[in-house]
This record gives structure tokens, sequence and C-alpha cells, in this order.
């Protein structure tokens, strides 16, 4: 016996909240954090194709 698949989203979560209500609601509260430990650099991929891994990027700058 097959379980039917609902695969529309039966979402009950409003469109839009009201941030002033939320308690403790903070914006940007990790955000000097997160730049601080994140350091992503995406590469074209035809430059991708000359470096072996990070470290051969790492030296070629």
């Amino acid at each position: 016996m097959k379980k039917e698949i609902n695969t529309e989203f039966d979402d009950e979560l409003c469109a839009e909240y009201d941030i002033a209500q939320m308690d403790g609601y903070v914006k940007g509260k990790y955000v000097e954090r997160y730049k601080q430990s994140t350091n992503l650099v995406l590469l074209a991929p035809n430059v991708a194709k000359a470096f072996p891994g990070e470290e051969a990027v790492n030296k070629a700058l």
C-alpha cells in the first residue's frame, strides 16, 4: 500500500511577523562575530581549474 505524498506545503505560519513583538530580538546580533570567522571566496570555474587546492591558491596569492 503506497502512502500518498503531499507535494503542496501546508504552511500555517503567517506571511509576516511583527519583529517588535518578539522578546529579546536584536537584529544583527552576531554579524560582527560572523564576519570575523568567515572568509569564503568563490573562484570562477576557469580560475578554479588552474589550482588543485586551497594551498595552491594561498601560495599564489
